[in-house]
């Protein structure tokens, strides 16, 4: 005689406990520098409960399969925009897509230590709140161009945002995802983090970091086109600073 079917539902297996922190890197034609980065991330992270979340911006070189390879042997997720949407909305579709409670976020081309993440996390945990903690290149290791035209760019909006960050250009950046969720976003948005932060009503402090030359691949930027859009993007973050006023919120009586 068959034996009657169990009425009890089929044990299902629970969902894997969310990362204590995601890395967030956004790339566009870097597949050399993927296995190194993933390897030294991960050995800087071996304590933490982590996970990286890589974002192709519509790459035209190997990047889709260097970031197949490397997922096999890391906890590595990976999107790709269709085309090329810039750096910013590559960090936002990121975010979006981490788990954990915490973001760093880490250029793709190796010129960013790993290394340092767990001190800049340490930093985040213990400010606790609405708090993003950048990273500071004491010793760029770019050409005098670029360090010269960081400098001023620096200073113009400092002086501009207020935003009280010596090198607002630095790509790794540690955060809560909440918090960032909470921002505008909008192209370039990246380089204003500080002021948009501040402007939530946040807490920025600087942490200084290493700072390594590329030595795989080419950048995706030059000097003045930078320079000419990042005219334009400050007026527009100084003309947001002016049209909010951050309320202020009373305790219940």
């Amino acid at each position: 005689m068959p034996e009657a079917p169990d009425p009890r539902p089929a044990a299902t297996a629970e969902p894997p406990a969310p990362p204590r922190l995601s890395v967030v890197i956004p790339v566009r034609n870097e597949a050399p520098n993927i296995p190194p980065l993933v390897a030294e991330i991960e050995a800087a992270l071996a304590g933490v409960a982590h996970e990286i979340v890589y974002v192709d911006d519509g790459s035209s070189d190997a990047t889709p399969e260097a970031l197949r390879a490397a997922a096999a042997g890391a906890p590595l997720r990976h999107l790709r925009h269709r085309r090329s949407c810039g750096q910013s909305a590559a960090v936002v579709t990121g975010v979006k897509a981490a788990r954990g409670a915490w973001i760093a976020t880490l250029d793709g081309d190796g010129q960013n230590d790993p290394a340092d993440i767990p001190r800049l996390l340490a930093r985040a945990e213990a400010e606790g709140g609405a708090i993003l903690v950048a990273g500071h290149r004491v010793t760029r290791r770019d050409s005098w161009v670029k360090r010269r035209s960081s400098r001023v760019a620096n200073a113009v909006r400092a002086r501009l945002l207020g935003d009280a960050t010596p090198d607002t250009g630095c790509g790794l950046k540690v955060f809560p995802r909440a918090l960032f969720l909470d921002l505008p976003h909008f192209d370039h948005m990246h380089r204003f983090l500080p002021a948009l932060v501040l402007r939530q009503g946040g807490r920025v402090v600087s942490e200084k970091v290493n700072h390594r030359p590329r030595v795989r691949g080419v950048s995706n930027y030059g000097t003045l086109d930078r320079l000419l859009v990042g005219l334009v993007d400050l007026a527009g973050v100084a003309w947001l600073q002016r049209r909010w006023k951050r309320p202020e919120i009373e305790p219940e009586a």
